[in-house]
């Protein structure tokens, strides 16, 4: 064989070499990108802008307006959960879009497509992404420190589009749990939500009888483990 084909031979196998090293760089830019993405498209402090003033008036700062599927607005005090509640005719819509109704990995805070977005049910479940720093529903985890929990315990849900009631929250309880519990992630799953809370919950430091807010997020690695964080709704 001539030096012309071993070289070409050599020039070939430097290639294929190379190829896996250029896959690898490919995967790398995109994970960066995928990072980037995420967390700069998730719903963040600017969403404030939008709340829905003291006379509840709609506020759009920039011309856009938050989607007619908001039913109400949650804040839990000093952890940066303050965002708009968003409700669709499924549990699958608001999982990938944000308030806007624009596509968004982060999706945005959504109420249980079962419960009455009035929030009169007895029994109310509004669940979040478990985002990285704390945003969307990732403070939820602190809440499993009965300290952090009762330094924690206030809240307000602002109820309609414009905030037409306002109510008060009390964090009281706080859990993991499987997302296959009908008594918790069912609204008409349990007549006694209240004594499934307290039999099992990891903290559970005061008994009303409000209504009960649940806030729900995903927890570690398992896709059926959620941190679920309770509030009673009081008028």
């Amino acid at each position: 064989m001539t030096a012309g084909f071993w070289k070409r031979l050599n020039t070939l196998y430097e290639r294929l070499l190379l190829l896996p090293l250029i896959v690898i760089l490919l995967i790398s830019v995109w994970c960066v990108y995928d990072n980037w993405y995420v967390y700069g498209h998730s719903a963040d402090g600017d969403i404030i802008k939008y709340k829905p003033g003291p006379s509840g008036e709609i506020i759009s700062p920039d011309g856009r307006e938050i989607s007619e599927d908001m039913v109400a607005w949650v804040t839990v005090d000093d952890i940066g959960i303050d965002y708009p509640i968003m409700q669709a005719g499924d549990n699958v819509k608001y999982l990938n879009t944000d308030p806007f109704g624009d596509y968004s990995l982060s999706g945005s805070i959504f109420l249980d497509s079962r419960n009455a977005p009035d929030f009169t049910d007895a029994y109310s479940i509004v669940y979040g992404h478990h985002m990285e720093r704390g945003r969307m529903f990732g403070a939820l985890d602190t809440f499993l420190n009965e300290g952090y929990l009762r330094a924690h315990t206030a809240g307000t849900l602002l109820i309609g589009r414009n905030a037409s009631k306002t109510c008060r929250l009390e964090v009281f309880a706080a859990m993991r749990a499987d997302a296959r519990s009908e008594e918790l992630f069912d609204p008409d799953g349990s007549d006694d939500v209240l004594g499934c809370i307290r039999r099992n919950a990891e903290i559970f430091i005061n008994e009303r009888q409000d209504r009960i807010l649940a806030l729900s997020t995903c927890a570690g690695d398992d896709p059926l483990a959620r941190t679920i964080v309770f509030c009673y709704i009081i008028e």
